[in-house]
């Protein structure tokens, strides 16, 4: 996002954000990804305030391919430096061949990014922060039973 941001072709503007990690979905299945709550514009070179469209923050097809070139140079480079680990099922993935031929189909993935409108103010942020930071898998409303 701070790339893009930057670039004058989009907004010219350092953004502002913070991003919560999420590796699982609501049907508690593994599904990695990212809610970042951005600042709805930035400061340019020169301190200014530049405001994103009201309608329109970033190309969410430009986000998408960038961040997933970047991503996957990073998990490159940690392989390269042997600062990953690979157990169990995955174990076959030290092996480099194996490893290149596991990220092919990711490289072709289309990766998504979903973009909503912006907050209505600071109460709707602290809401959606709520319900995405202390939110736990195992919830009281999602046991079936307990016995013993």
């Amino acid at each position: 996002m701070l790339t893009i941001a930057a670039d004058p072709k989009h907004l010219g503007a350092a953004v502002g954000f913070f991003s919560i990690l999420h590796t699982w979905g609501q049907n508690l299945l593994f599904h990695p990804h990212l809610h970042c709550v951005v600042t709805g514009g930035g400061l340019s070179p020169d301190n200014q305030w530049i405001a994103s469209r009201p309608d329109f923050f970033l190309s969410v097809g430009v986000l998408s391919r960038l961040f997933r070139r970047l991503f996957l140079q990073a998990l490159e480079s940690a392989y390269a430096k042997g600062e990953l680990e690979f157990h169990g099922q995955l174990q076959l993935l030290g092996d480099p061949q194996a490893f290149q031929q596991h990220l092919a189909p990711v490289r072709q993935t289309e990766w998504v990014v979903y973009a909503k409108p912006p907050f209505g103010g600071a109460e709707q942020v602290i809401e959606y922060l709520r319900r995405y930071t202390h939110r736990v898998a195992l919830s009281n409303q999602r046991l079936l039973a307990f016995q013993d």
